[in-house]
């Protein structure tokens, strides 16, 4: 490690240990305790939010450890509450470059991750407005599928869905062309409000006309509207078809959604969604967003 290299993994530690004490327990839904001696978060509780070890995380406090992932760094920064200046703060000492905005590593908004984490009854995500999944709930995940593990274009939902027959299992194929048409449509009207010289979005629609005789079919026609509600149906292995409805609430620049699910008024769903938080997490076909 090069002096300037270790500067920074110092002066990291310290803004990590900084952070930390402002946090208090409740602010991520973890018990004050009668015994705590710190009034912020303890090493710990950082380490389980983040999803790192806590020897890992020990290591980042002391300034020691190896260069964080991206994928790290932006965990530390959800359970950090970091602001966005916090979290490109936090990339730069790690050596690491910003994320684009509404992309995979996108920094969570943290209004979006203070919902989220206020529903844990409900099946709830936020995603990009290219349908790139940042942050699950538990009941997201036992419903609709592990998202996190998508990398560069696969990691947009919209993408998966025109390139890979996989993606369309969660789905009836009855519904298929339903979505297929809310997707593009949806992708118009994000694409719409984005700069015109957006390489992310223009590359990914250049890909799907190229790729995906489905997609541009759809796309001339010129079709655009948000989906802002919708009611889905959708295919789990162990429940069968859950009738939900999807809410979305939208970030102030519309880059990021939280999205929530709710069973369906006039059927099962409710009794099937509360069946859901008892078999947990299991292998789950791909998902939609």
């Amino acid at each position: 490690m090069d002096d300037m290299a270790a500067v920074r993994y110092t002066e990291l530690g310290a803004f990590l240990r900084s952070r930390r004490d402002r946090i208090r327990p409740a602010d991520v839904g973890l018990p004050a305790g009668p015994r705590r001696r710190v009034p912020g978060l303890r090493r710990d509780e950082v380490a389980q939010l983040a999803g790192a070890s806590v020897d890992y995380y020990n290591e980042l406090e002391r300034g020691a450890g190896s260069q964080p992932s991206e994928q790290m760094i932006a965990a530390l920064a959800r359970a950090l509450r970091l602001t966005a200046d916090e979290c490109a703060y936090l990339y730069h000492l790690a050596g690491r470059p910003v994320p684009v905005p509404g992309g995979a590593a996108s920094h969570v908004h943290p209004g979006m991750l203070d919902l989220l984490q206020r529903m844990p009854s409900t099946p709830a995500q936020v995603i990009t407005d290219l349908h790139v999944t940042l942050v699950q709930n538990p009941l997201a995940v036992a419903l609709l599928g592990d998202h996190s593990g998508y990398r560069g274009a696969r990691a947009s939902f919209v993408h998966r869905w025109f390139t890979e027959p996989g993606a369309r299992l969660m789905y009836p194929e009855a519904d298929h062309a339903t979505q297929s048409r809310a997707f593009v449509a949806d992708l118009r009207a994000a694409a719409a409000r984005r700069n015109a010289r957006d390489v992310e979005v223009t590359s990914m629609i250049c890909t799907l006309r190229d790729t995906s005789a489905e997609f541009a079919a759809l796309w001339a026609e010129h079709d655009v509207a948000f989906r802002r509600d919708d009611r889905k149906r959708i295919r789990h292995p162990a429940l069968g078809v859950v009738e939900v409805n999807c809410l979305n609430l939208f970030s102030e620049d519309g880059r990021q959604r939280l999205l929530w699910f709710t069973p369906a008024l006039s059927t099962d769903s409710a009794d099937l969604l509360d069946l859901l938080a008892v078999l947990g997490t299991q292998d789950v076909v791909d998902s939609a967003s």
